[in-house]
């Protein structure tokens, strides 16, 4: 290989698959819930992670979960290596497999959601990949400007299509970008458009709190949560409910993140 020749990093998903594997050979599957709204998956030593559902993306029919029958009392491995599916309910199963290896209150979390920790300025410029309503408001309030990019049928001023993020993501000094890119393998593209970003946040429940994935890039912010009460989200997800319902069985914590291109 000469030297002018890029070596090219491992796909996002692929990182987090090799980082998590060692532990999770040695973990086992208690439980799995694989909701309408969010998947979550329980190991031993109670730990929970859960992860968004694409449902309106399920395939087979009334089996949308084909393989790897039964699933309590496997190895996490077996879950954990489909993390980069491009069937989305298996890639669900994987990141929350991860994240239930991946997010705990360990040295370095911080509590508290991302606005907490972002560090915006007047003159900012942002784009937010997946709709986080909570966070509409406050970020308008703080920055020059905020376009939402989202699944959307019909865009407005404030929404417009998933598609166009990559476009715009350049312009911009903020990115926030949900964690389910992951899970539709989109993130690696997000990523690289956002390379001039100042401040890059991973963000939601669905994020992998593993600094060793995104120390080689451009994140700069990891913002996801920590399970407290396993059990009780268990029901919730198992009941079609969402962040909203879950919200008081964890912690929302974010991680500080010193990759290769911080401005």
């Amino acid at each position: 290989m000469s030297s002018s020749e890029t070596v090219k990093l491992p796909g996002l998903s692929q990182r987090i698959e090799t980082i998590l594997l060692p532990a999770a050979r040695e973990a086992r599957v208690e439980d799995v819930r694989i909701g309408l709204g969010y998947t979550a998956v329980l190991l031993n030593e109670d730990r929970l992670g859960v992860a968004y559902t694409f449902r309106h993306e399920a395939q087979g029919g009334c089996c949308v979960f084909e393989g790897l029958r039964p699933i309590s009392g496997r190895p996490a491995s077996d879950l954990l290596a489909l993390v980069g599916s491009s069937d989305r309910i298996e890639a669900a199963v994987g990141l929350a497999c991860a994240n239930a290896l991946a997010n705990r209150p360990d040295e370095g979390v911080q509590e508290g959601d991302v606005l907490g920790h972002l560090g915006l300025r007047r003159t900012d410029r942002v784009a937010m990949v997946g709709y986080f309503g909570p966070l509409v408001g406050p970020i308008k309030e703080q920055a020059e400007s905020l376009t939402v990019f989202d699944l959307v049928d019909r865009p407005g001023a404030d929404v417009r299509p998933a598609a166009e993020a990559a476009d715009a993501l350049p312009g911009c000094q903020i990115a926030l970008i949900t964690a389910t890119a992951i899970i539709n393998q989109t993130m690696d593209a997000l990523l690289h458009a956002a390379a001039n970003c100042r401040e890059v946040a991973i963000v939601g429940p669905s994020t992998p709190m593993l600094r060793e994935a995104f120390d080689a890039t451009n994140v700069t912010l990891l913002s996801g949560v920590v399970a407290k009460s396993p059990k009780d989200i268990l029901q919730a997800v198992s009941e079609g409910g969402g962040m909203r319902q879950f919200s008081p069985y964890v912690r929302k914590v974010s991680l500080r993140i010193s990759g290769f291109k911080k401005n």
